[in-house]
């Protein structure tokens, strides 16, 4: 399930918590697909959505998922908690922190975050 808000002008896409884990390409193809007929110039995923492969970055499903938003120049917020993941793998920790220092893919605590960071 999935809803349309807009957040500071902005339409974001909001994926609730519950539904088909994403944990490849053709998944975020569905949900990009999905953003881009709605509108949206962002989605917002619970980390409960992700496989869990996507945390672990030799698996490269993070990167292939990330790399799909970039490339059809969609906004990707995971929203919650990773920071007993980051903890326990530095790689993680790196890739979260580069991708929170750009413009396209964020790891948002919550929504309040998420509506912070689209303010400007």
């Amino acid at each position: 399930m999935t809803a349309l808000e807009k957040i500071h002008d902005i339409p974001v896409l909001l994926c609730a918590a519950e539904g088909k884990l994403i944990g490849s390409e053709a998944d975020a193809l569905d949900l990009i697909g999905d953003a881009m007929y709605q509108g949206a110039r962002w989605v917002a995923v619970p980390v409960e959505r992700l496989d869990e492969s996507f945390f672990r970055l030799r698996t490269r499903v993070a990167g292939d998922i990330v790399q799909k938003f970039v490339n059809y120049r969609l906004g990707l917020a995971i929203v919650g908690d990773v920071s007993a993941r980051t903890e326990a793998a530095t790689a993680l920790r790196d890739f979260v922190r580069e991708c929170n220092r750009g413009r396209q893919t964020w790891f948002v605590a919550d929504i309040g975050d998420l509506r912070e960071r689209l303010k400007g």
